[in-house]
């Protein structure tokens, strides 16, 4: 099983609250990376897309379930696959800090192992791309 890391660390000329309010909310994420994401269930915190939320990436029966194990306003986001996934061991990390003056830097990564021989080097550049397209997306979505 190999394992596979990507690291994104992008500017967004936004201030913090805004972008990570888009990251934060599974819907608004969701259109951001150009792909369907449903919250199938709620946190129990105040924000019903805290820790503990589970969302869905994906259509029907194709996609993956993911849950919030970390949320932090405004500076973590952290969650992992729990199903529905061809790989293993998936984590995703999403950071936030200023960066200058309404600046926001986002620190994204996902570490991963493939399931299937060679499947996590077919995958992980697309989804480096899909996220690099859907971060620039992303001040219209603010």
């Amino acid at each position: 099983m190999a394992s596979y890391n990507i690291e994104i660390d992008e500017t967004i000329n936004l201030p913090r609250n805004r972008v990570f309010a888009v990251f934060a909310d599974h819907t608004r994420f969701g259109k951001m990376l150009g792909a369907p994401v449903k919250r199938i269930r709620d946190s129990q915190d105040a924000d019903p897309n805290g820790q503990g939320s589970v969302r869905k990436i994906g259509i029907g029966p194709i996609g993956a379930k993911e849950t919030i194990i970390t949320f932090k306003p405004d500076s973590l986001i952290e969650y992992k696959i729990i199903g529905m996934s061809p790989i293993a061991n998936h984590l995703g990390r999403i950071s936030f800090s200023d960066a200058g003056d309404k600046a926001t830097r986002v620190q994204y990564t996902i570490t991963f192992d493939d399931k299937v021989p060679f499947l996590g080097k077919l995958l992980a550049p697309v989804l480096e791309t899909g996220i690099r397209k859907g971060i620039r997306k992303l001040p219209r979505l603010a």
